[in-house]
């Protein structure tokens, strides 16, 4: 396997000037003559809904989609895909009837939502959880895989590769919220055009190995000869039936995890909070349709991976550091294969991919921080000037503890995407309950909110140790157990709003907010149906 050559590292030099200088020009063309913490964090009035759209899928897609997702690809096949078509279904709910309430209530952050809604208790226990996970799990795990993928490509040191990855990701979000937004932009399209040349070459290659030519060809044979990686339900006793547990993955737990990412998220909704309701749902759209192709960047290669290894490709290079089979090699792996260029480009796309996505992360945990934890309790008299270098300086200290956490977190046992998603499913039901429940029933509390909040994760916890009585709640598909989880807190938190009243914090909701614009619904159905259709052929 060759590594980078000349005109590789000329191609990503490219990239990297594009993206940098494109990002400095944004800086000094958008900055305000008065530094805000809203201009910095929120690109208020900025965003068009093209670099919406565009920064919702930058930043979601990196290392753990990447790498981990075509590793998923290789071991279980097309099924781990429900989490992008899924996500692409959340995207329009969360459109239609999420981002009204927010833009309608001036919310800024998740925490202020739940400060507002219930009390600063709630809000200060949930930021706190916010940025250890944000912290602790995804950016280090981004971090983590990222720096794994470009070693194995380049050749370069593993922490070599680690820092560089932290240092131009601080680059880019030391700009604020509006450099981060526009220049994703620059960020998908690498990722995207990078992205469908590894699929289109490792596809073909595999129609080359069973001597025929050509994508289509490639497609077929993958198809017939490998059957078990083109379906997206599965039975029970099917080997992976624990991480995509039948119909759950419609009608359970996986809205609980899409529904909690993209519409709870202050990582994600925090691209949209600064537009106006059209632009926001509008981007949010163009998510969706982006949504769509990401199995074809993110699964084929790694269903292709597991074709040409099956012929016999790859036996050694799958193998980890320790020796053992590591899946997660499958996308690096096939990298190495493209033709010189190509393999720059596709470099280009990962770094992409990785880097738009640590610097979305590190803005989020900086927003938390310095808006809902540092200035209502440290700082209530700072400037707004000075609080923007507050936050400056979070990113980098979030940085540098991702850097120095990462390689003790297990990333590599379960696969970095379903290590991500496990570990965020701790949190996912209590947090979501919490917030459905705040949206559409004015009765709900802050009893009820702290005990999903708190009660839910401590919840999760025991039944993911296997510490409740009753059953093997580690036998249960952790989607499963988040869809139990969220049923107890829902009901506690009925029960404990109708014993436990308290003065209601209403939001302003009325059915108008809730009405979208024809183009709107129309693209709406086109993403609805089209999923309905992948789901019917690939059942």
């Amino acid at each position: 396997m060759q590594k980078l050559q000349t005109l590789d590292y000329l191609v990503f030099l490219f990239y990297f000037i594009v993206v940098a200088g494109y990002g400095y020009w944004i800086y000094n063309k958008k900055k305000s003559a008065q530094t805000s913490t809203k201009d910095f964090f929120l690109a208020e009035g900025s965003l068009t809904w093209w670099a919406i759209g565009a920064s919702l899928i930058a930043s979601n897609i990196s290392a753990e989609q990447m790498i981990g997702m075509s590793g998923n690809g290789f071991s279980m096949g097309l099924g781990i895909s429900t989490y992008e078509w899924m996500a692409a279904a959340t995207l329009i709910i969360v459109a239609v009837f999420f981002m009204p309430i927010y833009l309608k209530n001036n919310i800024s952050t998740m925490p202020q939502f739940l400060s507002q809604r219930y009390n600063k208790t709630v809000s200060l226990i949930m930021a706190i959880f916010w940025l250890l996970l944000y912290i602790m799990v995804n950016l280090t795990s981004i971090l983590y895989l990222g720096a794994l993928a470009v070693s194995g490509i380049s050749g370069l040191d593993f922490y070599t590769c680690m820092v560089f990855l932290a240092v131009f990701a601080i680059i880019i979000t030391i700009g604020g919220m509006k450099v981060i937004g526009f220049t994703d932009v620059i960020q998908v399209f690498f990722l995207v055009i990078g992205g469908l040349a590894a699929t289109y070459l490792a596809v073909t290659l595999v129609s080359d190995k069973y001597g025929m030519e050509g994508l289509a060809n490639g497609f077929k044979l993958m198809t017939q000869n490998h059957d078990d990686h083109f379906h997206m339900i599965y039975p029970k006793g099917n080997p992976h039936y624990m991480s995509l547990p039948g119909l759950t993955v419609l009608f359970g737990g996986m809205w609980i995890v899409n529904l909690n990412y993209w519409g709870c998220n202050q990582y994600i909704t925090q691209r949209a909070l600064g537009a106006d309701l059209d632009t926001a749902r509008n981007g949010l759209l163009f998510a969706a349709f982006l949504k769509l192709l990401m199995p074809v960047i993110v699964t084929l290669p790694g269903i292709a991976a597991y074709a040409l290894y099956q012929k016999g490709m790859f036996q050694q290079e799958m193998l980890g550091v320790d020796g053992t089979f590591n899946q997660d090699r499958a996308y690096p792996v096939l990298l190495n294969l493209l033709p010189m260029g190509l393999k720059g480009l596709s470099f280009a796309a990962l770094t992409a991919a990785v880097v738009a996505s640590l610097a979305g992360k590190a803005n989020s945990i900086s927003t938390i921080f310095t808006l809902d934890v540092f200035r209502p309790y440290f700082a209530k008299d700072m400037s707004e000037k000075q609080l923007v270098v507050v936050g400056r300086v979070v990113i980098v200290i979030a940085m540098i503890l991702a850097i120095v956490i990462s390689p003790f977190m297990g990333i590599e046992k379960k696969g970095g995407f379903q290590f991500i998603q496990e570990m965020t499913g701790l949190l996912s039901p209590g947090i979501f309950a919490a917030f459905i429940m705040g949206f559409f029933w004015k009765k709900t509390n802050s009893a009820g909110a702290f005990f999903a909040i708190v009660g839910g994760f401590l919840i999760a916890l025991s039944m993911h140790n296997n510490w409740l009585p009753g059953t093997d709640w580690s036998a249960m598909p952790f989607l499963d157990r988040m869809g139990w989880v969220f049923v107890i807190c829902v009901v506690v938190m009925f029960i404990l709003s109708l014993v436990l009243p308290d003065e209601k914090k209403g939001l302003e909701i009325d059915a108008s907010m809730f009405k979208t614009t024809t183009g709107f619904t129309v693209g709406a159905a086109i993403v609805i149906i089209t999923i309905i259709s992948l789901y019917t052929y690939f059942w």
